[in-house]
């Protein structure tokens, strides 16, 4: 008899969680041992259990989805990192990957979804929404830039938005009010600018911002 796959479920809304247990309840050989509302429950029981999947939400509470999968890979804890969001950003996707993660799935449909991925990352494959691979498909098709773009060119239309407010002097919690999105969000795109554009320090994102304001 097949061991049930053990499975860690971490967001911070309640009804989400209680829509995931709903759908992976109907299917045998899938185990739910724990639940989780922030980041940091999340990686006390991922530490106490070690389940074979834990499913995090990447905007959570306390320490988002991406904080709690480089502590479970620092750690080097065998349990494999499905991030479970509404982002449809590839620079996500991107992040999600270098955190390890093994599987990508959209709230957008993901009672649909959510067994098949956690079959196939538990038998060591990668999955990643359908959703999500059309978006990654239609990146890929148009990747190549043309020879004389720029650093700018880099960016995403989020990403531009947000550098835009970050050279108008306002903090990750500013932007977040004004996008209506969570700060942690906001720290996300920031890294993943700095990583773009190549560049480090404490306030080298402000200068740069301030320097190509035009270009925004």
């Amino acid at each position: 008899m097949n061991k049930s796959i053990r499975v860690l479920l971490a967001d911070d809304h309640p009804i989400v969680r209680k829509g995931l247990r709903s759908s992976i309840e109907e299917h045998d050989g899938v185990e739910i041992v724990a639940e989780a509302g922030d980041g940091e429950m999340a990686l006390q029981l991922i530490r106490r259990l070690s389940p074979d999947i834990a499913v995090l939400d990447i905007d959570m509470p306390k320490l988002d989805g991406f904080a709690v999968a480089r502590e479970v890979q620092k750690l080097g804890m065998p349990t494999k990192i499905v991030f479970l969001t509404m982002h449809t950003d590839p620079d996500f996707f991107d992040t999600a990957i270098h955190c390890g993660g093994k599987g990508y799935l959209l709230k957008d449909g993901v009672s649909e979804e959510i067994v098949a991925g956690l079959r196939a990352v538990a038998a060591g494959q990668m999955y990643v929404s359908q959703g999500m691979t059309h978006l990654l498909v239609k990146r890929h098709a148009t990747a190549k830039a043309p020879a004389d773009a720029g650093p700018m060119d880099a960016l995403t239309v989020s990403e531009r938005n947000i550098m835009k407010l970050i050279a108008q002097g306002k903090s990750s919690k500013e932007i977040g009010q004004d996008l209506n999105i969570h700060y942690r969000t906001v720290e996300n795109h920031r890294t993943n600018i700095c990583r773009k554009l190549k560049i480090e320090g404490a306030n080298a994102l402000l200068r740069f911002a301030l320097q190509h304001q035009t270009k925004l």
